[in-house]
């Protein structure tokens, strides 16, 4: 054997101690990527139904928010109408309410005060006829 052919040899063993080496994670990486394509199709197997239902749970809500809107407009005519009839009442009726209102308590205020005169000067007689009477007594027993 010459050293050109020793060398030829050793190269082929090194070659094909790499290609052993570079197989194995080729291997692997080609389970990896059955396994990856298996999980693929799985998902993309499972998101039909769940991808369905979602479909039917937006249509679902969006009913229901359009029945929402239906009863919010309802709602927002029933507010305008009760401000309207608010103003309405207030303006015809709360002018009279308050003068009615406020003669009222002036009538309660002038009958408390006649009242309290009326005591205070019951008080101031009877205070005077004490001292008439205490007057006399003297008098009497001078």
């Amino acid at each position: 054997m010459s050293g050109g052919q020793i060398a030829a040899l050793i190269a082929a063993v090194a070659f094909v101690l790499l290609v052993g080496l570079l197989a194995v994670p080729l291997l692997k990486l080609g389970r990896t990527l059955d396994e990856a394509t298996l999980a693929i199709r799985k998902a993309h197997d499972g998101a039909g139904p769940i991808l369905t239902n979602a479909q039917t749970t937006v249509e679902r809500v969006n009913n229901q928010l359009e029945r929402v809107d239906g009863i919010t407009a309802n709602a927002e005519s029933v507010t305008s109408n009760t401000a309207a009839l608010t103003s309405l009442f207030a303006s015809t009726v709360g002018g009279p309410v308050v003068k009615v209102a406020a003669f009222s308590y002036g009538i309660r205020k002038a009958a408390g005060n006649r009242r309290k005169a009326s005591m205070e000067k019951d008080v101031k007689g009877a205070r005077r006829a004490e001292r008439r009477s205490r007057r006399a007594a003297k008098k009497g027993a001078a």
